[in-house]
């Protein structure tokens, strides 16, 4: 099939697109990836009266490193994420996430700020955004923004982005030395939506203790969500296969997500506890 038809521009700066925006608001799409856009233009499932190409704005496609944060301009493509040896060193559950996404041709063309704006609830940077504590960086009329990746995903593919906004950039903090990370994920086949995908950071103490923790689980409700029973009871705990087990098996009460053709709610509740239990004892080993 093949889209409908709208007006297409393609601007230079922010500005521009941001003044575009605000002519058009909700009858306009962005044009970042195309990933997940495109194929929804061809089964008509959007229909925008016009589509802003944000490819050729240069101060979108760049990097920027500092000791607290590494800040991804929108449309830095998912690629990035694992070739870059400073995300690596910085942000290690970047690149461990970001070999889940899609498939290779994919991951060279889809943007991060795309999948982020997509807010899938199965999607992965969603998920590693919220267990980071990752900042949204939003353009608008009124000037630029910033808002935590937990307040940012508003629901089923929805955010707070409004009609007269852009998301240009993602600011993602630098964890502590010895922080331990993990990203487990459970799908049908290797680049399928994930059944159940999970997130974890945490810091041990000196006895071996968990210290802190963020765990996000992805595909279980409207939009990812941070674990947070789960947290409170893995801190202070000396973490044990069953220790870690019993603690995951807090996120079963987050599950909202019904059957559907591809699992069924109960099966989601068990994958969900699966998925957090092996994300956190993946994050123990790699902690020191």
């Amino acid at each position: 099939m093949k889209p409908p038809p709208f007006a297409y521009y393609d601007p230079t700066s922010v500005d521009e697109a941001v003044s575009l925006r605000a002519e058009h608001e909700f009858d306009s799409l962005i044009l970042a990836g195309g990933q997940s856009l495109v194929p929804m233009l061809n089964i008509r499932l959007a229909r925008p009266e016009v589509l802003i190409d944000i490819n050729r704005i240069e101060d979108l496609q760049t990097v920027r490193v500092t000791d607290t944060h590494v800040e991804f301009g929108a449309t830095v493509r998912q690629h990035h994420l694992e070739v870059d040896p400073v995300v690596r060193e910085k942000l290690p559950l970047l690149p461990e996430m970001a070999r889940y996404i899609g498939h290779v041709e994919n991951r060279h063309r889809g943007t991060i700020g795309g999948s982020l704006a997509h807010a899938d609830s199965a999607a992965e940077l969603p998920t590693a955004a919220i267990t980071m504590d990752a900042e949204m960086v939003i353009a608008g009329p009124n000037g630029v923004r910033v808002e935590a990746a937990q307040d940012f995903f508003a629901g089923w593919m929805s955010t707070t982005v409004d009609g007269d906004e852009l998301l240009v950039a993602v600011r993602f903090p630098v964890p502590r030395a010895g922080t331990g990370y993990g990203f487990v994920e459970v799908a049908r086949r290797d680049g399928d939506f994930a059944l159940a995908a999970a997130a974890a950071q945490l810091t041990l103490d000196e006895s071996g203790r968990i210290a802190s923790a963020a765990i996000g689980v992805a595909s279980i409700t409207d939009r990812p969500v941070r674990a947070g029973a789960v947290e409170r009871q893995l801190v202070g705990m000396l973490p044990t296969r069953a220790s870690v087990r019993e603690a995951a098996a807090a996120i079963v009460e987050e599950v909202t997500a019904s059957d559907d053709m591809h699992a069924t709610h109960a099966y989601r509740r068990h994958l969900a506890a699966v998925v957090t239990a092996r994300a956190v004892t993946a994050a123990v080993a790699r902690a020191s």
